[in-house]
């Protein structure tokens, strides 16, 4: 290999797989990136067996070659460079990688390309073409609710289903559920149902780049396994196996009372909250006090003895019966971050039953909270 990349390129395609590296892994070689030329660019890959991770970038390639670099080693190397051309030489005896950048020579120890796991091989005509603008979105209302509790990999995953013209995200962690769903563009030849890991997803999110306007997903038949295809960058991950909870089935489908509200002031009043709530269990009480003519106010409470309390009222708008009710205010913090509507409807039915919220104006998006017992 002798190929020719600027720094920033290079920079940029280690960030996009180096998460994807396994250090920790007793295989050396999952602890490398896969540098290769590839049809006139640099093809970067990283995988921890789980999740595998590709990115291409522009290059002047001078001689065709592949070895596996230490991706530590590499990322630090590289982020000390100046935003100059790298100079990326193969001396395939050795299995060594000379980078040349500026007055500095780098001579780095690699593994045989050959001992990296296979680039799954797949078709892009059977894929479905996604708005990645919307699909960005989805992940990022749904994905935060999974588990991260690893005796439940299921509920660690999304649970994707595509039916006809509609797509459905869905997480719980067993406290909250989150659900998004979007029409597609094109209907789909035959519905199926996965689960895929939430890091996944969130890691699609994070390479996506400015210049992607749609991300093509592919479900290989009997390979446990789902693709998305980006224009310069790839990820694969392993599906979860397993029975992902009826999500649809504790989703309450009416209420007592219903809270307006606006979402920034909704937010902030539980960043404060949450101040004092932290040194607790994160318990919040919402006291909703309807007035006149739908009117009303919310007083948010927080207390804790190591620290003290919090005491916020706001404005509302309310349908229905006063209620007092208590939540982890962590949950309503994360759900009110990734609700771009000005307002937001908390739909309730007692104290110790779910509470729903809803972007006002907005159908696509689903929230479920398990209330916390009122001390």
């Amino acid at each position: 290999m002798k190929a020719t990349v600027t720094q920033q390129h290079l920079a940029h395609g280690l960030s996009v797989v180096s998460r994807a590296v396994s250090p920790r892994s007793t295989l050396p070689v999952l602890a490398n990136v896969l540098v290769a030329t590839d049809e006139g660019r640099l093809r970067l890959s990283a995988t921890n067996l789980e999740m595998g991770i590709t990115c291409w970038i522009p290059a002047q390639i001078q001689e065709e070659g592949s070895i596996t670099v230490p991706a530590r080693t590499l990322v630090d190397l590289v982020g000390t460079f100046p935003n100059e051309n790298v100079q990326l030489t193969l001396d395939t005896r050795t299995q060594t990688i000379t980078l040349v950048c500026n007055s500095s020579v780098h001579d780095i120890k690699g593994i045989d390309a050959q001992d990296f796991p296979p680039i799954p091989v797949h078709d892009l005509t059977e894929g479905v073409d996604l708005n990645l603008v919307d699909f960005r979105e989805m992940i990022q209302q749904v994905a935060f609710a999974a588990s991260a509790d690893e005796a439940r990999p299921v509920l660690q995953g999304v649970k994707m289903e595509v039916q006809e013209s509609q797509i459905t995200l869905a997480a719980t962690d067993g406290f909250r559920i989150s659900v998004r769903k979007e029409l597609l563009a094109n209907p789909i030849k035959q519905d199926f149902s996965i689960i895929i890991p939430a890091r996944a997803m969130s890691e699609l999110a994070r390479i996506a780049g400015d210049s992607d306007k749609t991300v093509t997903m592919v479900v290989p038949q009997g390979r446990g396994q789902v693709i998305f295809h980006l224009n310069d960058a790839e990820l694969v991950s392993q599906l979860i196996d397993g029975n992902f909870p009826d999500f649809r089935a504790i989703i309450p489908h009416n209420y007592k009372t219903r809270t307006t509200i606006s979402t920034p002031a909704f937010l902030k009043a539980c960043k404060q909250a949450e101040i004092i709530a932290r040194e607790g269990n994160n318990v919040i009480k919402l006291n909703v006090i309807p007035e006149e003519n739908g009117t009303g106010r919310v007083e948010i409470s927080a207390l804790t003895e190591e620290t003290g309390k919090s005491d916020i009222q706001m404005e509302a708008n309310i349908e229905g019966n006063a209620l007092l009710i208590a939540f982890n205010v962590r949950f309503l913090r994360e759900v009110l971050d990734v609700i771009k509507a000005p307002s937001v409807a908390l739909e309730t039915n007692a104290n110790n039953t779910p509470g729903v919220v809803r972007p006002v104006g907005d159908e696509n998006f689903t929230h479920v909270i398990m209330p916390m017992h009122l001390g």
